[in-house]
């Protein structure tokens, strides 16, 4: 079992590295939340792996954002694993009277939790095993998710 722990992070680097450990922990549910997804190395080989893998276990992926344009031109295997895996991933779009929010967090089973304080910055934390420290994230994101609309739909050829 992984012993509760909390993490303070300021690079790029810690960030991704910390987002990769959430998401490899995650077995049923992630949530993730960011104005863009530019910070998620979604496009990434390894990071496919690791969504083949939850997704081949049933596990399900909502991803709510602003803007879109990164992931359709960045990060083509989020868009394959989208057609593939379809019935289990949703995204949706945040209307305009919510794009001044500038957080950005990933969250795994309600128990995992990786957060920016601010999109603009690297500094921010990743708490393991630690439900208290997920409560807020999740709070915000039900909350973004009830106004948020469909986006990024795949076509039947993929595009």
């Amino acid at each position: 079992m992984l012993e509760p722990a909390s993490l303070r992070f300021d690079t790029r680097r810690d960030c991704e590295a910390h987002w990769r450990q959430v998401v490899g922990l995650a077995r049923m549910r992630l949530d993730m939340f960011d104005p863009d997804c530019s910070v998620f190395p979604l496009g990434a080989v390894d990071v496919e792996t690791l969504l083949r893998g939850f997704f081949a276990a049933g596990g399900r992926l909502r991803l709510a954002l602003h803007d879109s344009r990164h992931i359709e031109r960045h990060a083509p295997r989020f868009l394959r694993l989208q057609r593939d895996y379809g019935h289990l991933i949703e995204c949706r779009q945040t209307p305009r009277t919510l794009r001044h929010l500038t957080d950005s967090f990933t969250i795994a089973d309600d128990l995992h939790v990786l957060r920016r304080f601010h999109s603009d910055h690297m500094r921010g934390e990743a708490a393991f095993a630690m439900p208290s420290a997920v409560e807020l994230p999740a709070h915000r994101f039900g909350l973004l998710w009830e106004e948020a609309h469909p986006a990024l739909k795949t076509t039947l050829t993929g595009l």
